[in-house]
């Protein structure tokens, strides 16, 4: 995957990538699409669950709508489509008969509406699964979970574990655009215009490196990455946010038009066998999750209910 920060946008180049993690991700334009030359796919037709399966089945390709972001959807430095959600796409969608992924590379915030404008067939971006989001697609049910980190500085001495800690000790605070911890802050209590914003985990890790900001925030699985060759940095330990007073996990999952629920309980009945056969994580490991981020929890438990 987070709680309404505004336009999704969380970049792991500031120029044209944005975040799974901010949260309305249905309103940036869809020029991005139209300049990098895709056809649409078939509208959806009437159908009861929607026929998308068939069609995929018959075409023998999928169109796979990803963000450029490692490591949940990129094309890598030899030019080949990899990350966590297309790699499993890969061995979803050829267990439902489809053995062909093509990607169709767009920013995070063009993701929702390039899907249900039939840019491309599905959201494989790792997107967080909130309720703002779940009024606009379906999703599966999340393929990971996710906690936040800190970046700082080698030792921690400020001692910081948490957003109210952050508060407390007055620091000086750091994340990306549009992360879903600036709302996070701000919940803890840390005014957003104090906020200094970057444009990844690699800007903010610089920024603690030069003693710009005391600590900055993100996900467990980008910032335990980011520092392992810093001398001068760490990650702290993964911790739960609080929302509304109480810990909240983020979950991360594919997303598909509203109209096609067969696809989605197709692909659910695919990932459920995969998490059980412990598949999931060997596809997941590589990218550098864990087994604690391997979850169990649903998309209509993210959704609201």
């Amino acid at each position: 995957m987070a709680p309404p920060l505004g336009n999704d946008a969380h970049t792991i180049r500031a120029e044209h990538r944005r975040t799974r993690r901010s949260v309305l991700g249905g309103l940036a334009a869809l020029g991005v699409l139209g300049a990098a030359g895709c056809t649409r796919v078939a509208e959806a037709s009437g159908k009861k669950g929607g026929d998308l399966l068939g069609r995929l089945r018959a075409q023998g390709v999928v169109r796979l709508g990803i963000a450029g972001e490692v490591p949940f959807g990129y094309i890598d430095e030899d030019g080949h489509l990899t990350g966590e959600a297309p790699e499993l796409a890969k061995v979803v969608f050829k267990r439902l008969g489809v053995d062909e992924v093509q990607p169709v590379p767009t920013e995070f915030g063009s993701l929702i509406p390039g899907l249900n404008s039939q840019q491309f067939d599905v959201v494989a971006a790792g997107m967080y699964v909130n309720p703002e989001r779940c009024r606009q697609v379906i999703f599966a049910d999340p393929d990971y979970q996710m906690l936040d980190s800190f970046i700082v500085r080698k030792g921690n001495p400020m001692g910081l574990h948490s957003y109210k800690d952050v508060v407390a000790k007055k620091a000086k605070f750091a994340t990306g655009t549009g992360y879903a911890e600036i709302q996070y802050a701000v919940e803890a209590g840390y005014r957003q215009s104090d906020i200094l914003i970057v444009p990844d985990q690699v800007a903010g890790l610089n920024a603690v490196e030069a003693g710009r900001v005391d600590v900055f925030a993100g996900t467990a699985l980008t910032t335990r990455e980011v520092v392992r060759k810093s001398a001068k940095a760490e990650a702290t330990a993964p911790f739960a946010p609080l929302v509304k007073g109480r810990p909240h996990v983020d979950g991360g999952a594919f997303a598909f038009r509203p109209t096609e629920t067969n696809l989605r309980d197709a692909f659910n009945v695919e990932l459920r066998k995969l998490k059980r056969s412990g598949e999931l994580f060997r596809i997941l490991r590589p990218f550098g999750f864990t087994k604690a981020e391997m979850t169990g929890l649903t998309a209509k438990e993210l959704c609201g209910g």
